[in-house]
């Protein structure tokens, strides 16, 4: 029997067929029918039968014990964790109780559907999530330029001319914050229509490869050579907004903004030379269409709220945002921006720290802090969701210490990781094809307008949960009164599915509720299991826009101000350090792997390591490192041993080492995983390092030493692992 189905794995959202004999999955390839992924498929599709099948994965809750892991039944453990969570808040105040929620609650509706409910019930303010070792910035952006979190633009690559990609790897992503199925194949046909595709990157990445040309950039100074290109833009007279400037305020603050950053004075910071930035800044102008488009590696640095505004300023002033081929905005059919709030800034701030809250959450690089400082506020207890922090998170080792000193943890996952391994409780879900799915998120950051329903390929498990049920009996639990239990109830009939067709009937292209109409209803939407195609982006601006004005905010005040700490770099140009941390580290995607979870399939980790150090042949040569040999990574944090793989494809000064590695705490239940176990880059990166605009973490650019390690007998290489930071708490 063959079963049609979006993959949950990615941001690409790809069209599966999955055939089933029994409760066995034969093959899964490709769905030729589907029309956004047009049988694109990547090696984490196929995984999806061994996620699945693992031994090692949990099907029924488990208590933590003294001897061990004990299964309890669902009555247990969920009246057990809202009792215990409600004693701590009683003790010791609402906010004494953190929620943390990773990168996996935006692949299933479920979670997204019910987990706020839950938060909310819980009443505390200290939340959490992925949010902020990642794409905070955008989302940030996208508030104080256009009005909300979630209005976001989209790169238009299927009519581009021309392809700005700023510490971007979508050949390997296949889009971020841009879901592009076969984004390597839609890359290349830029190139095949005559258009140009530049990656600026400190490693030629895979994107790099495919690209018209790559130009190397020294870690942490995107924000000055878009400076230095918006400088460029307006001194040579190629600003031309279009007719978006009737509804755009600030262009011209933003030219003063610019003053300053010629491209003859970023040049010796960043790495690239003069007449390169003045020549991309005019070809970029130039072209029929173009679009700017930064992800996590213009994010996750020390100004990645004014590159992630850069870039959205670049793209207004050359008249390329809201166009075809430029930055557009989706329509989808569930719109999340209606049901969404349109987000906050710096309501509250962080103990000691004073860094902002956005959206309701606080940076999660001040979890650790918060459970570790005494007083008023102080983290007691925590709920995690489908996120594993100590390998996703700056200072992982230092988190990993201060889980350990909670008087409750409770985790929704359905593995025994190195952050679950801490709790209390672990209530697990159902798998992914187990349950239906529809993609709320991703249909809102596509780069054409589709929508896809999946039914459940396999039933779940007599007794199982699916994570909606798990949070909504959490909440049931943590709430009285016969309002609540009359919501409650009502959620419990409607369950995901019902909540996702009333979402369908409201949303742009929906039937509403008249009986004979021809919009979308979830009935409708299920009769084409390949997904329907609602069409290519369209201008939506101004009707778009959310500002209380309704205009767009070229130089909010906030990011405006931020440039001064720019110049600061400019002027003062990179600190000699006296500590011998000489080199600067960057993170790298890889193709076989999502974030800290996709360790533990074998066919996903066949063939030479992948978690290796990379660093440029003249790094090595002066530390007499040769390729292959055990390296030891130093920063102000902490220490791990990798192999070396010395390349010529990254900048000189640059080191990378891939994120999601780590496996060798003890505890850890991830047999396969175990057995490459890697180290964790993030027992490097630094919780102190972030950028002060957004609070998101700075993990690029992290201050590293390089050095090699003998071996036993005398040699390097043998690819062990140190244990200074990695294997122990």
């Amino acid at each position: 029997m063959t079963h049609h189905r979006t993959c949950t794995l990615c941001e690409a959202i790809c069209g599966l067929a999955i055939e089933v004999e029994g409760e066995r999955v034969t093959s899964i390839r490709g769905d030729v029918d589907d029309p956004f992924s047009r049988g694109h498929i990547c090696p984490k599709g196929v995984a999806l039968q061994d996620i699945h099948a693992d031994p090692d994965r949990l099907r029924e809750p488990v208590r933590r014990t003294a001897d061990g892991w004990q299964r309890v039944s669902w009555n247990e453990a969920l009246d057990d964790t809202a009792r215990r969570l409600r004693d701590v808040q009683r003790e010791h105040g609402r906010d004494a109780v953190a929620v943390y929620q990773g990168n996996p609650t935006v692949h299933n509706y479920g979670t997204l559907l019910f987990a706020p409910g839950f938060i909310r019930a819980l009443g505390t303010r200290n939340r959490y999530s992925a949010t902020s070792v990642d794409q905070l910035p955008h989302q940030l952006a996208a508030y104080l330029m256009l009005g909300h979190q979630l209005v976001v633009p989209v790169p238009d690559i299927d009519r581009t001319h021309f392809l700005l990609a700023l510490g971007a790897n979508p050949a390997v992503s296949n889009g971020s914050m841009m879901s592009a199925p076969d984004a390597a194949g839609r890359i290349k046909a830029i190139r095949a229509r005559g258009g140009t595709v530049v990656v600026v990157d400190p490693r030629r990445t895979e994107t790099a490869a495919i690209a018209s040309r790559h130009l190397f950039i020294r870690p942490g100074t995107d924000a000055l050579l878009l400076m230095a290109l918006l400088h460029t833009v307006f001194a040579d007279g190629l600003a031309e907004v279009g007719r978006l400037a009737e509804h755009a305020d600030g262009i011209d603050a933003v030219r003063a903004l610019a003053d300053g950053f010629a491209p003859e004075a970023v040049a010796p910071l960043t790495g690239i030379a003069a007449e390169e930035i003045r020549g991309l800044a005019r070809e970029f102008a130039a072209a029929p269409s173009a679009v700017a488009y930064g992800r996590f590696g213009v994010s996750t640095q020390a100004f990645g709220a004014l590159c992630q505004w850069l870039i959205n300023v670049q793209n207004l002033v050359t008249g390329n945002l809201d166009r075809p081929g430029g930055a557009m905005f989706t329509t989808p059919a569930v719109d999340v921006v209606r049901h969404t709030g349109r987000g906050s800034l710096g309501r509250r701030r962080t103990r000691g720290r004073e860094l902002p809250e956005f959206g309701g959450e606080m940076p999660v690089a001040t979890l650790a802090d918060e459970m570790l400082s005494p007083g008023a506020g102080q983290v007691r207890a925590l709920v995690t969701s489908a996120g594993n922090p100590v390998l996703s998170t700056p200072n992982g080792a230092r988190l990993d210490a201060a889980l350990a000193g909670l008087d409750f943890m409770v985790s929704v996952d359905f593995y025994v990781n190195e952050t679950t391994r801490h709790a209390h409780y672990i209530l697990p879900p159902t798998g992914p094809l187990e349950h239906a799915h529809y993609d709320l998120v991703f249909h809102a950051l596509a780069v054409r307008n589709t929508a896809r329903y999946s039914p459940p390929v396999f039933p779940a498990a007599p007794g199982a949960l699916h994570d909606w049920e798990i949070f909504l009996g959490l909440q049931e639990r943590l709430q009285s009164g016969l309002k609540a239990r009359l919501r409650n109830a009502v959620l419990r009939w409607l369950g995901p599915d019902g909540l996702l067709d009333l979402a369908l009937r409201m949303g742009p292209h929906g039937r509403g509720f008249r009986p004979f109409g021809r919009g979308l209803t979830l009935r409708r939407l299920k009769r084409h299991p390949h997904g329907i195609d609602i069409g290519p982006l369209e201008p939506r601006l101004p009707e778009r826009l959310m500002t209380e004005d309704r205009r767009i905010h070229a130089a909010p005040p906030v990011l405006a101000a931020d440039v001064e700490r720019l110049r600061a770099l400019l002027a003062d140009g990179p600190s000699a350090r006296a500590d011998g941390l000489d080199l600067l580290l960057i993170g790298r995607r890889q193709l076989r792997g999502n974030n800290s979870w996709m360790h533990n399939y074998e066919r996903l980790m066949r063939g030479r390591d992948r978690c290796t150090l990379m660093l440029h042949a003249d790094d090595a040569a002066a530390r007499g490192i040769a390729p292959g040999a055990q390296v030891r990574i130093r920063s102000r944090t902490g220490t791990v041993e990798v192999p070396s793989e010395v390349t010529d494809a990254l900048m000189p000064g640059v080191v990378s080492l891939p994120h999601g590695w780590g496996h060798a705490r003890p505890g850890v239940r991830l047999s396969v995983a175990a057995r490459h176990p890697g180290a964790s880059v993030n027992d490097l990166t630094d919780e102190l390092l972030v950028d002060p605009v957004s609070g998101n973490a700075a993990l690029n650019a992290v201050p590293v030493s390089v050095e090699a390690v003998a071996s036993v007998d005398g040699l390097a290489g043998a690819g062990t692992l140190s244990t200074e930071r990695t294997s122990t708490v």
